[in-house]
């Protein structure tokens, strides 16, 4: 980059220009802050990866929330996850409120074109779904945790399709390809690749599973507690995030090829920490826990016209300070109506080595606060204080291992005092959730309605553990049923989309969706009995497998607009069970009547 285009691109950031400036942000699933070469691991090689903090930005101390959906909803809102909704990853639990303004929605407004391609994990129906919340393009899936990584079932802005080949390497492809498009019509891009690998389970192509399955680790290269470390798993993560930086690669390389790579601000950034014992400098904890290892993720941010190359940034910072600083970065001016919990970075960006006094006092210091369920920790510059009241010296005692509070009791009490007023300012705002399902919102003519977010009766049990890719199984039971609190948002009459399985010595089940005082029935006659999709796995999966359902269509119903219990039962089972249930599909047809 020359000097003078630096220059311009300093002069674009204090007059608050650049609304032309492109944006691409990738966001990794599990991946832990030590699973990249840049931050000294040997056992890899992550060279695109890399290559965008070399020629940008990278952010020392940079902090996420403990797990998947918390961290995406404030990356979107710049607001603490409970803020907006947010407590849960699955059941509806993932869903941001309505009334929040999403990064996508500022950048929409200001003329950009919109896509998301990945794991979304915020809400699956509209308006809950992206394309509700600012996105004008989707590709990928809505619920969380995703049970099959080939060819699986995604969804392309409402339809169902079926992915093509590893689906990391499908998502780039249709994200490559969005940005083509804009870019051919000369139109800004806002292009949001939320990746759901290294997460579980553990299946990457060939071509990385044989670079590491036989890999001998570096002795320098272990988790603090090398007991624990299962094998398989690690060297299945580091070759999935090598898949990953070769996709990184492919999109910087089409920037390249378009000749937008200056006009263009790409971040990187993961969700939360390792889903895996492995090397994670040294740190206490991983995926799911509030300590340093569970939250802390590397910040990538490279923008040739803006941002000098090598830039470092010591100063802490947190996934919350993303929608303001790339919206001051690109130049777009409007603001979510509700008050920001972050702030925006470009100053850090602009000076962050700077010795001037006047800039070092613009620096307010900070306090980032770190919250999972009822655990809250919190971190300055050089403390931690862990959800226990133990604090250490970050500085000194990166692993955690002494606790320092009665050494430096004001800082105790400060930190203290910042988790106390945590819980009862933001999470007091977090109370019954009493938002129902919709089906059939004006705006859009399609719901699809997952055994995720549905409750058995009885004897009906999930295929796994966890529920955000699972399916309804041991339906033995004429009395037992699936339902779903919902909110019909148009009154017309809809066609119901069955996707299930069965075996032919199960079928001539009679199935009955019923809300309010109207009904539906269908009858199984039809074998679908896919096996279930093994043989994939680099490691044993803890977690349950899936199979490819079929739709069946059961005709249509007419549903009024309102809330209820949307019901799905066996009125007849001749056979062992009804059926295995996946989901519905529900399509508006016709409006009113």
């Amino acid at each position: 980059m020359t000097l003078r285009a630096f220059f311009l691109g300093s002069l674009f950031l204090a007059l608050g220009l650049g609304a032309k400036t492109n944006v691409v942000v990738f966001l990794t699933d599990d991946q832990g802050w030590g699973d990249l070469s840049l931050n000294g691991n040997t056992n890899l090689s992550t060279p695109n990866i890399d290559s965008i903090g070399k020629e940008g930005a990278v952010f020392d101390r940079f902090y996420v929330c403990p797990v998947c959906s918390p961290t995406r909803a404030e990356f979107l809102t710049g607001r603490h996850h409970v803020r907006s909704g947010v407590y849960s990853t699955s059941a509806g639990g993932e869903r941001m409120d309505l009334d929040e303004t999403t990064i996508a929605d500022i950048f929409s407004k200001a003329g950009y074109a919109t896509g998301a391609f990945g794991k979304w994990h915020n809400g699956m129906q509209y308006p809950y779904h992206p394309l509700g919340r600012g996105f004008d393009y989707f590709y990928g899936f809505c619920s969380g945790h995703w049970g099959h990584y080939y060819d699986a079932l995604m969804e392309r802005n409402g339809e169902l399709v079926k992915g093509k080949g590893f689906c990391v390497d499908d998502f780039t492809t249709e994200a490559m390809n969005f940005i083509d498009r804009a870019v051919k019509v000369e139109k800004p891009f806002f292009a949001y690749v939320p990746y759901n690998t290294p997460h579980s389970p553990m299946q990457v192509p060939d071509r990385w599973w044989n670079k590491f399955k036989d890999k001998k680790l570096e002795e320098m290269m272990r988790n603090r507690n090398p007991s624990r470390e299962d094998r398989l798993h690690l060297l299945a993560a580091l070759a999935m995030c090598e898949n990953i930086d070769w996709n990184v690669g492919r999109v910087l390389k089409k920037l390249e090829q378009l000749k937008v790579v200056e006009d263009t601000i790409v971040v990187f950034f993961h969700d939360n920490g390792p889903n895996g014992t492995r090397w994670n400098g040294d740190m206490e904890g991983r995926k799911g826990s509030t300590e340093e290892g569970g939250t802390r993720s590397p910040l990538l941010i490279r923008w040739p016209n803006g941002i000098k190359p090598g830039t470092e940034v010591k100063q802490i910072a947190s996934v919350l300070d993303l929608l303001p600083t790339l919206t001051e970065m690109a130049g777009v001016s409007d603001k979510p109506k509700k008050k920001l919990d972050g702030r925006s970075l470009v100053k850090l960006l602009n000076k962050p080595d700077s010795k001037d006094l006047k800039y070092l006092k613009s620096i307010v210091p900070r306090i980032l606060i770190s919250s999972w369920k009822s655990k809250v920790g919190a971190r300055d510059q050089r403390f931690r204080l862990d959800y226990k009241g133990r604090l250490y010296d970050m500085e000194n005692d990166s692993g955690q291992r002494i606790d320092v509070s009665k050494k430096f009791p004001k800082v105790f009490t400060r930190l203290t005092h910042e988790v106390n007023k945590y819980r009862n300012e933001v999470l007091v705002e977090l109370g019954t959730d009493d938002r129902p399902f919709v089906i059939g919102h004006p705006d859009v003519s399609w719901t699809q309605i997952p055994a995720r977010d549905a409750v058995p009766t009885g004897e009906i049990k999930r295929s796994n553990k966890f529920p955000n890719c699972s399916y309804f199984l041991n339906w033995k039971n004429e009395e037992d049923y699936i339902s779903w609190d919902v909110e019909v948002g148009t009154t017309g009459i809809y066609e119901v989309e069955l996707w299930y399985a069965c075996p032919q010595k199960d079928l001539g089940a009679e199935i009955e969706l019923s809300f309010q005082n109207q009904s539906l029935r269908t009858k199984i006659t039809r074998e679908v009995n896919p096996p279930l999709l093994t043989g994939f796995d680099r490691k044993t999966r803890t977690e349950g497998y899936v199979k490819y359902f079929e739709p069946k269509k059961m005709g249509k119903i007419r549903l009024k607009q309102g809330k209820g219990e949307l019901k799905l039962q066996a009125i007849r089972i001749p056979g062992e069970q009804a059926l295995e249930f996946r989901l519905l599909m529900i399509n508006r047809v016709e409006e009113g009547s």
